[in-house]
């Protein structure tokens, strides 16, 4: 007989989950709180703008191809994907900007255009974070992380030296590289992990192999379609869908959860649930302090990666000299990564990071115009005001227009701010955060919050809290790795 899972929340650790265990011939339920599938990565309209309000970067395809064809199934039966060429573009100043090219000659013709000699290093760096990826995805990523014992296997052990993670990013980077501009590139990635550059192993370079060697992809539609291809794949397993049913209640009962109770008033029973919905809030507001794997004074001490603030904007007109991605650091890359992370405030002269794309996407924006994602990387646990975004916004978009070189402000006809505040209403994140749990050496692994309760034995949690970490592929691998832990569960129930 099937047995009964409950998967609260349908991020995408939460339809992953769901997939792999319906696929295994169990009766699955996810209940969504929202009014539409995705968690963080749902999607809106506005005045014929189409917004994908989370996840915007599609980067290591692998994952996804993998995860698809679990299920005899290939991403290009769900949407058509696009590999960007430039990846991306960096501003650095006025006139002063940096297209990364796709292609791997140019790419290394762009480095020894900036520091002569550098090809070799590149050569170097990429075969070292290459080597991190195949191992981080390929091992790391797959253990359930219960004990450091799934790490003594010698093939890791031997592995830990080269996998780097007892030397910092910063200094990795610095060894290899001396050009100013080359080292940002370089470090980029590693600024929404949790730490800065200086206190991140190097292990996590395996994000350059990632953006550099595999590359930058987009799904046309937006990113929200793989959302809906993971929910179309988890109906046609059978998995039942329940929207706007927020949970408010695991029930347990000697050290089992036998069900749920929804806000109003409705009891799924099960003989497993799974925790898609932000591990601090299941923990601290759907179980009794007893059936807790931790308490309050654990959470508060744990690194968060940031938050952030996003502005959705709708312009009349095309714009000049952007992307589909562009990143400006015309101001401190350090002091505004220590703003986050060291001497947590809101940056004085931040960073941030524009979405265009309506450059690649007709369809997002009607004819004519541009569909702007604005996003501004900040702490988390912050005061969230209307008067903050405000002084936010028209800083962002004065900077933009120097930068760009064109009035952009006139001919904004829609906009919206999005940040702590939303991220704690819409999906109970823990301090507002939008990115989980930082990638620190102290929270790598067997070391992260686990993804099973250790006083309810059939109750788990997947996500960025947990294994293996924030993003929108490792949230995949989340779900899958769970999936298999409550299928050992229950096959000995």
């Amino acid at each position: 007989m099937a047995k009964k899972v409950i998967v609260i929340g349908s991020g995408f650790s939460g339809l992953s989950a769901a997939c792999n265990l319906a696929a295994d011939g169990h009766d699955v339920t996810i209940l969504e709180k929202n009014e539409q599938t995705g968690g963080r990565a749902r999607q809106y309209s506005a005045q014929g703008f189409t917004f994908d309000m989370g996840p915007s970067w599609y980067w290591m395809p692998d994952v996804f191809e993998q995860f698809f064809a679990r299920f005899g199934r290939q991403v290009s039966e769900y949407y058509n994907l696009v590999r960007l060429d430039p990846s991306y573009r960096v501003y650095f100043g006025p006139n002063d900007r940096l297209d990364v090219p796709a292609d791997m000659a140019a790419l290394e013709a762009m480095f020894e255009q900036l520091e002569p000699g550098s090809t070799a290093s590149l050569r170097r760096f990429l075969a070292e974070a290459g080597y991190k990826y195949q191992v981080g995805m390929n091992e790391f990523v797959q253990k359930p992380s219960h004990s450091i014992l799934e790490f003594a296997d010698w093939r890791v052990v031997s592995s830990l030296f080269r996998l780097q993670m007892f030397t910092s990013m910063s200094k990795h980077v610095k060894s290899l590289f001396r050009h100013e501009k080359l080292i940002k590139l370089l470090e980029f990635p590693v600024l929404f992990l949790g730490a800065t550059p200086e206190k991140t192993p190097a292990l996590y370079s395996l994000m350059n192999y990632a953006d550099l060697a595999l590359g930058t992809w987009y799904p046309q539609g937006g990113m929200y379609k793989i959302v809906e291809a993971m929910t179309l794949l988890a109906q046609s397993l059978g998995v039942k869908i329940v929207l706007n049913a927020e949970v408010a209640q695991i029930n347990t009962e000697g050290g089992k959860a036998t069900g749920v109770r929804t806000r109003d008033g409705q009891v799924f029973a099960a003989d497993a649930v799974v925790g898609a919905a932000d591990y601090h809030h299941v923990e601290s507001k759907l179980l009794s302090t007893e059936t807790r794997n931790y308490n309050e004074t654990y959470w508060q001490s744990r690194v968060m990666a940031p938050s952030c603030l996003i502005f959705y904007v709708g312009v009349s007109k095309r714009l000049d000299h952007l992307l589909h991605h562009n990143l400006f650091f015309d101001e401190d890359f350090g002091r505004h990564a220590r703003e986050i992370y060291e001497t947590p405030r809101w940056p004085e002269r931040p960073l941030f990071y524009v979405s265009a794309p309506s450059k690649t996407d007709p369809s997002v924006a009607p004819e004519g115009c541009e569909n702007l994602f604005i996003l501004i990387p900040v702490a988390p646990g912050l005061e969230d005001t209307p008067a903050i975004r405000e002084h936010y916004y028209n800083l962002v978009m004065q900077r933009l227009a120097v930068l760009t070189g064109q009035r952009i402000g006139e001919s904004v006809v829609y906009r919206r701010a999005y940040a702590h505040n939303d991220f704690v209403r819409d999906y109970h994140a823990f301090r507002g955060n939008a990115y989980g749990l930082a990638n620190t050496l102290m929270q790598t692994a067997f070391l992260k919050p686990r993804l099973r309760n250790k006083k309810v034995s059939n109750l788990f949690y997947t996500g960025q809290l947990t294994v293996p970490g924030p993003g929108v592929p490792p949230a995949i691998i989340s779900g899958q790795v769970v999936a298999r832990e409550v299928g050992k569960v229950l096959s000995n129930d």
